[in-house]
């Protein structure tokens, strides 16, 4: 499983620490409890329409080798297969993204520029190749992926039942992950099966970053229609230039 602490503003300038996705290592260490779970979660999070807000806390390393954080609010709407818009406001500014099955585009608000990715296929194809070639990543693309509980327990070496507790008033099951590369994962999940609360702590890397991610307004009754999916660019923005496939260096 892979989450990325990039933000979506910056556009071309942005990095990201997303990790590939790993070979499936043994999870002999999953209690059959915790797999449950999680795939029970996968089940309600892979309906065609989605709608939820997510508020994300993220730590970064400044020009001083400081470790920063930066907080996002994000508005997230989803029509499988094939299309999504993302709006996220936060200290950085306001960025949009929108995939309309035929290109995804990303708007920085602030500055005005946006980049446009042609490109036919599956969500999570789409946020893979927008990241390879715009350079932009999407936080939390894996619940959006045609099969969240796969892709969540990539990479898990063992995982728990650490308990049960409640998350703004509502009732969840406290799990606990170990993946491999010393990452360690927290995920809250309510009666409904639908994630509260993520916590990822990065126990390899400088600092031990973590990375918290707050789930609200979960929604499964909307029927967005095309237009919703579709970028308009502003008047007078720019656009900038993304490399080709043919472009790309081997």
């Amino acid at each position: 499983m892979r989450w990325f602490f990039a933000t979506l503003t910056g556009l071309a300038a942005v990095g990201g620490v997303g990790a590939s996705f790993a070979a499936e290592p043994t999870q002999s260490g999953v209690s059959s409890e915790v797999s449950q779970i999680v795939q029970q979660m996968g089940t309600a999070l892979s309906q065609e329409n989605i709608e939820f807000k997510a508020k994300t806390l993220r730590v970064y390393e400044d020009k001083d080798g400081d470790y920063l954080h930066i907080g996002h609010n994000m508005n997230v709407e989803v029509h499988r297969p094939d299309r999504v818009a993302i709006v996220s406001n936060g200290d950085d500014g306001t960025t949009k993204f929108f995939y309309d099955g035929k290109e995804a585009a990303v708007l920085d608000v602030a500055d005005n520029r946006y980049v446009q990715v042609p490109f036919t296929g599956d969500l999570q194809a789409m946020f893979e190749a927008v990241s390879e070639r715009a350079g932009v990543d999407t936080p939390l693309a894996d619940l959006l992926s045609g099969d969240p509980a796969k892709s969540f327990m990539s990479g898990v070496i063992a995982a728990k039942l650490a308990g049960t507790d409640n998350v703004d008033g509502v009732r969840t099951k406290h799990l606990h992950f170990t993946q491999s590369g010393a990452t360690e994962m927290e995920l809250w999940v309510d009666d409904n099966n639908l994630p509260r609360r993520l916590i990822l702590t990065y126990r390899a890397l400088p600092g031990t970053p973590n990375f918290v991610a707050e789930f609200s307004a979960w929604n499964f009754q909307n029927h967005p229609t095309d237009a919703a999916f579709e970028f308009q660019p502003p008047a007078g923005a720019t656009k900038l230039n993304v490399p080709s496939n043919s472009e790309k260096k081997p």
